[in-house]
């Protein structure tokens, strides 16, 4: 499948595909306190290995799936992720975000997420939306709640023992 580049503007905001050059931001990004706590280690420690995990998981999404995280900027700033996933264990499409700590609480992740959420609906012809949290991330269940998401359950532990929230959207 032959991916089109995807490229998302809002009033202050621009989304696009993840780059190699991009190795430095998410090597910073995936390395931040509340990424390792709350989305995970996924042992990306330099840029090389960033680079890869740009190439081999985020590019390689785009080619297989058509969808997956994209580069949030500022200014042609990178300061967070934001976009669609499917994942292997779950059957619907899940939004996910994540932003550099200079750049929470400023109204970018909503930014992002809601242009995500209009991409889904009015681009992609979704009609739900799920995302996923462990229960202790209060500040991004707040944000899927102003989202319009709702809390839906508990799943069964994962391959790591965590129990994850599960919110849905209907679009």
């Amino acid at each position: 499948m032959s991916v089109t580049e995807l490229s998302i503007r809002t009033d202050r905001l621009h989304m696009r595909h993840a780059l190699t050059s991009d190795a430095a931001f998410f090597c910073q990004l995936m390395n931040d306190p509340d990424w390792l706590a709350f989305i995970g280690d996924r042992n990306i420690h330099d840029e090389r290995a960033a680079a890869d995990y740009i190439v081999n998981h985020t590019q390689a999404a785009y080619e297989r799936r058509g969808i997956g995280m994209c580069v949030v900027t500022l200014d042609d700033v990178p300061i967070g992720l934001c976009g669609l996933n499917l994942r292997q264990h779950l059957t619907q499409v899940d939004l996910g975000f994540a932003f550099l700590p200079d750049y929470r609480r400023n109204g970018y992740a909503f930014e992002a997420a809601s242009a995500s959420i209009l991409h889904a609906r009015n681009t992609l012809g979704l009609q739900e939306l799920i995302a996923i949290t462990l229960p202790e991330n209060t500040i991004s269940q707040r944000l899927l709640t102003r989202l319009g998401f709702r809390f839906a359950r508990l799943l069964e532990p994962n391959e790591q023992g965590e129990v994850l929230a599960l919110y849905q959207q209907t679009l």
